[in-house]
């Protein structure tokens, strides 16, 4: 590998940062997104059944708080339910909006790797290039093991990057679209436990 590395010439050391840290951000991501960590399949039935039963308890929406997730959004507007609908919507939107963030960090940087990886390999192409024109310039085309040499590192830097760029950006539209689908669930989970609390409700103001 080492040789692999010093045989690409000085743009694949940066690739070679670029793979550890866009392997870190993919694992990560990849524990940080588990659906049961982020949104549970039974949480709004055991919320529901709480209030139902009457035991829903400030300790209890306290530990919700200090999770991640939708059990936090519930947390929110469970927390101001008592003054009102609008006020509990509220509270869950900007709840939403915390949880939205965190769901999203690191996939810029991600993206970005997924971008200049590409152009690191073609600028150490470009690099690669120069040296065998060099060469040529300078003793034709009989020294062929220098050649050699300049196109060898033009290659592997162009075969690094695009082995960087593909997965990463593989994984970034992966987690795009598993960040939208925990989203949609967590929105319809939380319009469901707003109209639990306040919808009878307000259609009997309607009513009247």
């Amino acid at each position: 590998m080492l040789a692999f590395i010093q045989t690409g010439g000085f743009f694949m050391w940066p690739l070679m940062a670029c793979s550890i840290l866009a392997l870190a951000i993919i694992l990560e991501r990849f524990w940080t997104l588990r659906k049961s960590a982020v949104a549970p399949n039974g949480l709004l039935s055991d919320v529901m059944t709480r209030l139902r039963d009457d035991r829903m308890t400030l300790e209890y929406i306290r530990t919700m708080q200090a999770k991640t997730g939708l059990a936090s959004i519930f947390a929110a507007g469970l927390l101001n339910s008592k003054h009102g609908r609008g006020a509990m919507k509220e509270s869950v939107q900007e709840a939403a909006s915390h949880v939205i963030h965190e769901l999203e960090r690191f996939m810029n940087t991600l993206g970005t790797i997924a971008a200049i990886s590409p152009l690191l390999g073609l600028l150490g192409t470009v690099v690669g290039m120069i040296k065998v024109f060099s060469v040529l310039m300078e003793s034709g085309a009989g020294n062929t093991a220098l050649l050699a040499g300049g196109i060898s590192e033009a290659l592997l830097t162009t075969a690094a990057g695009l082995g960087v760029a593909i997965p990463a950006l593989i994984f970034h539209r992966f987690f795009s679209r598993k960040i939208d689908e925990l989203v949609v669930t967590m929105e319809q989970q939380s319009t469901k436990l707003v109209d639990a609390l306040h919808g009878d409700r307000d259609k009997t103001g309607v009513a009247q």
